[in-house]
């Protein structure tokens, strides 16, 4: 197991999905920094969410932009807005363009929860999930905050759990991915952090409507709440309870046997 105090003398890449003007991500990158690590934050240009492990990014003949920033409170901190979704971000990080590479990726805060299975879709996520296959530790970082942004997120709930998630995952083995959870609340209303498991679904279903209009028509989502009732173990149960989440996250791998089992069923 790795010594904690060596810990704190890593780096950390710091990235999001809503961009890189978004305080959540400043907040986050502050975490870090204070937990000890060495931090460069990195974000998209605009607003990427919902991008999930999307490697596209804005091209022209010199290459895809990289802006310089000052992230607010942190002017020690470089800090880069890419033209580019936020997994494009880590692995470009590991291909070349920093040096040294981090040992781990931080993603978020995302406004918004990140839940059940359909982490798939998030781009904060999506990140995370990167940074594992690039042999690194990542860390998806999650505010629940509804459906309608508030004025004044309590990035504290998040950032309050940040030293002792990353102290748990930086003991584990690289390429571990964990997702942390936190209700939108004042830091004392917080209920202690729980391991959850994945919900069937997310917080809510897309339902897409297909409209006539021009040649060939307009489709049209709005969203849905699930009528199912989550497990009682489940990430959203558990912050519906007021508990801070975390799971671990476990990117595309394959299944051995798939031709015994075609074999064996044609047998029947």
């Amino acid at each position: 197991m790795e010594d904690v105090a060596s810990s704190r003398r890593l780096r950390a890449l710091i990235t999001n999905d809503d961009g890189i003007d978004s305080p959540g991500l400043w907040a986050l990158a502050a975490a870090v920094r204070d937990a000890g690590l060495e931090v460069v934050v990195a974000a998209p240009h605009i607003d990427a969410s919902g991008v999930g492990a999307s490697v596209h990014s804005v091209r022209d003949d010199d290459g895809v932009r990289v802006h310089a920033r000052t992230i607010p409170g942190l002017d020690d901190v470089p800090a880069f807005a890419v033209e580019g979704h936020p997994a494009y971000i880590v692995y470009a990080a590991g291909r070349g363009w920093l040096s040294p590479v981090p040992d781990v990726v931080v993603s978020g805060i995302n406004l918004g929860a990140n839940v059940g299975r359909s982490v798939l879709h998030s781009g904060t996520v999506g990140a995370a999930l990167t940074a594992g296959l690039q042999g690194w530790h990542g860390l998806a970082v999650s505010l629940d905050s509804g459906w309608v942004p508030p004025r004044a997120p309590h990035w504290e709930a998040a950032t309050g759990f940040v030293p002792e998630v990353l102290d748990l995952l930086l003991t584990r083995d690289p390429g571990t991915v964990l997702s942390l959870n936190a209700p939108d609340v004042e830091p004392a209303a917080l209920r202690e952090l729980r391991e959850a498991q994945l919900a069937e679904f997310g917080n809510a279903q897309v339902v897409v409507e297909h409209r006539e209009g021009d040649v060939h028509g307009t489709l049209v989502s709005s969203l849905r709440d699930v009528t199912e009732e989550p497990a009682a173990d489940s990430d959203i149960a558990l912050l519906a309870a007021g508990h801070a989440t975390l799971t671990e996250l476990r990117t595309v791998t394959a299944v051995p046997g798939v031709l015994g089992r075609v074999e064996a069923a044609g047998r029947r």
